[in-house]
């Protein structure tokens, strides 16, 4: 597809806000001609993480959710369009996650769910929406995740250098692509997540601006070595997670109740880190280049590096690739990959019986 715009919506675990992309592609190549990043509302947000549990009422809750989180959707849409000064009719698709509200890839019948209603979301922005692109790869019995390996090794690598990218939202993933061009990848385990409860239960703020408070913690070893015990980070990929498995219970259940706060958020860091650096080391790599709301952490960047001393860790950022807009165009990506009738898996990363072309298309 040739001389395309395509738009990427992206709005991850922590709920905190939708992150909206505007690409222009020629199918080889693909270029950001804008962002835009729009906060979620309180009591949106609250609505969403409320389904990490179940609770009462949970079918009209789900149902109402999903129609009022694609007009937030269409409403990052048209701002970003406003602020592009870009013109609606001159948009191909939008490419669109949706919110995840249950990831369970395990069991007699696995599932993922995404809401967002792609038919609302075409009606209020007349584009063409491709969504629900997980759950193609899960029903060829995949895990459904990671999906954005495909992107990376299209977007973010460059041909003949062996390559991590270690994509931390609220779940970490890695990448790893040799320089033959062989790609494997999945999550590591709590990204962001657990730090951003930790700190939102203590302080009462959505995240640890730039790493502030754990940097004023110590690791505390021995809750360090007991959270590496949980049999996901010993389990062999392909394997994806999600904010229903590490959650504050999973971490209360670890914990004796003496511990300063501090030094848990720095523990932590510690862990996002460590599971991190045990998945990029199982393929010789030469440089890493992190993405997603965790690379603006300076603390759990600086501990990232030390721990690959013996690798190039940097942004994305040295690439000419905002970190805070990868996930976003990667959604973007896929949406084309989705028209052009192209698959957007990688088999060995999901688990998958074969590359499949992901998603459904609601035209404008």
């Amino acid at each position: 597809m040739s001389n395309a715009t395509f738009i990427g919506l992206m709005s991850g675990t922590s709920a905190d806000g939708i992150d909206a992309v505007l690409i222009s592609t020629d199918s080889e190549q693909s270029k950001l001609i804008h962002s835009h990043h729009q906060p979620m509302p309180d009591a949106l947000r609250a609505a969403i993480l409320a389904f990490r549990e179940s609770g009462s009422d949970e079918l009209h809750r789900l149902a109402t959710l999903d129609g009022k989180l694609a007009d937030e959707y269409a409403e990052a849409v048209q701002a970003l369009l406003q602020s592009a000064g870009f013109d609606a009719a001159a948009v191909t698709a939008i490419g669109c996650h949706g919110q995840t509200l249950r990831h369970y890839p395990q069991g007699d019948t696995p599932y993922t769910l995404q809401i967002g209603d792609p038919n609302r979301l075409a009606e209020r922005t007349g584009i063409t929406v491709v969504a629900d692109f997980r759950r193609r790869d899960m029903a060829a019995g995949g895990q459904g995740a990671p999906l954005v390996p495909a992107f990376h090794q299209a977007r973010l690598v460059s041909p003949g250098v062996a390559s991590g990218i270690a994509n931390i939202g609220g779940i970490a993933n890695i990448t790893l692509v040799s320089a033959e061009g062989d790609v494997s990848g999945w999550d590591t385990g709590p990204g962001n997540t657990l730090m951003d409860s930790w700190i939102a239960h203590h302080r009462d703020v959505p995240f640890d601006q730039d790493g502030a408070w754990a940097a004023s913690g110590t690791v505390i070893e021995s809750l360090l070595q007991g959270l590496l015990e949980d049999p996901y980070f010993l389990k062999s990929a392909p394997k994806s997670t999600g904010p229903e498995y590490f959650h504050l219970d999973w971490l209360a259940r670890h914990l004796s109740g003496t511990e300063a706060p501090e030094d848990v958020q720095r523990t932590l860091v510690e862990l996002t880190v460590e599971s991190l650096a045990r998945g990029l080391e199982q393929a010789p790599v030469g440089v890493v280049r992190v993405c997603g709301g965790g690379a603006r952490n300076a603390v759990l960047l600086e501990r990232l590096d030390q721990r690959l001393e013996h690798i190039d860790v940097t942004t994305t950022d040295a690439i000419g690739v905002d970190p805070q807009w990868v996930e976003a165009w990667a959604f973007a990506w896929l949406a084309e990959q989705t028209l052009a009738g192209l698959p957007g898996n990688v088999p060995a990363v999901t688990g998958a019986a074969g590359a499949r072309v992901l998603g459904g298309i609601f035209p404008a």
